[in-house]
């Protein structure tokens, strides 16, 4: 069964590179269509290695020709998203606001009245606690960017497994059995990843440095990322306002629960939407860099952020819109099972079970990746054909190898959900104090809000590492002229993991061809 479900997956998967190569051949790709096997390291002097493609890079990104408008329909899908949400959100919130049962929601919910109802005001400012210690946090790691991030991030990685496991013993103690298990679960996950990737965290840190160093050289971006932290804190008094309102629902946990979740997939879309919104804006900046070869060059082009800006809220809009709305899920599951499938060993039935997941996720990645959002700033294309060039160019220089060692967006991911922890810790706490029964409905979501705003301050990060890598697939040059030690160091990386992929391969190949042979004698 899992060998025919693999086969379809190969077959899907050829159908689609047919269509990507017809589709490629009728418009320019950023790719160098060379051709060339995966199992390549990237020439110096390989795509725009020369001072015309420097130009024409730059050209595209700061062009005074408007762009046209991609993933339109996206667009109007996240903008009426928006106004339906923020309009239940302002009824829910109102209707028990100094008042129980303003608007008469209750008749609606006569089956199902707890008769412990209260009020918006109750529950308010368990949620402003959150959103006050999660822009704190995000603000410490603004402040803390250029001296402590390196020493911020090895914490979080060592600190998460701890984290999750106390919460799940309070958990227990208050007889909260399923949130026990959920972060039980979770320690043990987080645990088992960490010893999966441990020897890859020395080359992590490494690019998460030179990233950092990338990003404090562009103060601007700092600006911009505290700019859209604003914007959000004034969506999350809407929100946490809304929210309130259905803690404090009359109608029975499930009623309340559902509610509460749909609130938090759209909290977590329209944090996503932002946060790529800055990926796109330090995306383009740290490009220019790259091809200027310094921030202060004379050759960069004037007003380049306010640019960025413009493209990424405009015309690039819909795209992020459409890409946020799955890419952070396909990535943290690939996450998850790369480090499993690492760790499996000789375990041939096993094996087989994660490959299959393995390959199936590989194709959305293909479609749903984080450096699409590189493409979009620079080239101004629509998500997908972003997302396929993007894993094309990688895959054709051999770089996807790199990538695929590099945890750096594990690793910040962690960062923002230690913080998310802590301003639910902080929100629970006294949620424990005064409403008991409310506990684990203020703590959760209060941990989205402390997730999501950190998370605004950490995508700076995350952008100059998709950035460096979309660099140095297109023009190794490029990352040499800004940092020569760490593009040695890259190189070397990149030849290490390219021989032990090979390696692998012909292990693999010379274990089934061994496996057949005696059959083929008898």
């Amino acid at each position: 069964m899992l060998l025919l479900l693999s086969a379809i997956v190969a077959q899907i998967k050829r159908i689609f590179s047919m269509s990507d190569s017809q589709f490629f051949s009728l418009s320019s790709s950023s790719c160098d269509g060379s051709g060339s096997p995966s199992g390549a390291a990237p020439a110096p002097n390989m795509v725009g290695s020369s001072a015309s493609g420097d130009d024409n890079r730059s050209r595209q990104l700061t062009s005074q020709v408007s762009r046209h408008w991609q993933d339109v329909f996206w667009m109007g899908v996240f903008m009426l998203h928006l106004v339906l949400i923020g309009v239940a959100l302002a009824v829910l919130g109102f209707n028990r606001f100094r008042e129980k049962d303003r608007l008469k929601i209750d008749r609606f919910t006569k089956m199902i009245l707890e008769n412990q109802p209260g009020l918006t005001e109750d529950f308010w400012p368990f949620y402003t606690v959150a959103g006050a210690v999660g822009t704190v946090l995000a603000w410490a790691w603004l402040v803390l960017l250029g001296s402590s991030a390196s020493n911020m991030m090895k914490l979080s990685v060592h600190i998460l497994t701890t984290y999750l496991a106390v919460i799940s013993v309070l958990c227990f103690w208050q007889k909260q059995f399923f949130w026990g298990v959920a972060f039980a679960v979770g320690a043990a996950l987080q645990f088992l990843y960490v010893i999966s990737v441990i020897d890859r965290l020395p080359f992590t840190m490494l690019v998460l440095q030179r990233s950092v160093k990338m990003v404090c050289s562009l103060p601007e971006v700092m600006g911009v990322s505290c700019a859209f932290m604003l914007v959000m804190l004034s969506w999350l008094v809407l929100w946490s306002f809304g929210v309130a309102g259905v803690v404090a629902l009359s109608i029975g946990d499930g009623g309340r629960w559902w509610l509460l979740v749909v609130f938090c997939v759209s909290l977590f879309w329209t944090g996503a939407v932002l946060c790529n919104i800055i990926h796109v804006i330090v995306s383009g900046m740290v490009f220019l860099v790259l091809i200027h070869g310094d921030r202060q060059a004379t050759s960069m082009p004037p007003k380049p952020l306010k640019k960025s800006l413009r493209y990424a809220v405009t015309t690039s809009f819909g795209s992020i819109c459409y890409g946020s709305l799955f890419t952070a899920a396909i990535r943290t599951l690939r996450w998850k099972i790369r480090g499993v499938r690492s760790k499996i060993g000789k375990n041939e039935c096993l094996l087989c079970c994660v490959d299959f997941l393995f390959h199936l996720v590989e194709t959305f990645v293909r479609f749903f990746n984080k450096y699409a959002y590189v493409q979009i700033a620079v080239y101004g294309k629509n998500f997908n054909r972003s997302a396929r060039d993007a894993w094309e160019l990688f895959q054709s220089t051999g770089v996807e190898a790199l990538i695929a060692y590099d945890c750096s967006g594990a690793v910040i991911l962690m960062g923002t959900v230690v913080s998310g922890l802590v301003a639910g810790t902080c929100a629970g706490i006294w949620t424990r104090i005064k409403h008991p029964d409310r506990v684990m409905m203020v703590g959760s979501t209060s941990m989205l809000m402390g997730m999501i705003l950190v998370g605004l301050a950490t995508v700076v990060v995350e952008s100059a590492v998709t950035s460096i890598y979309i660099c140095y697939a297109e023009d190794p040059v490029l990352i040499q002229r800004w940092d020569a030690e760490f593009y040695n160091k890259m190189s070397e990386m990149l030849h290490q993991r390219l021989q032990h992929r090979s390696s692998r391969a012909t292990q693999v190949f010379t274990s089934r061809f061994d496996s057949q042979t005696p059959e083929n004698t008898v």
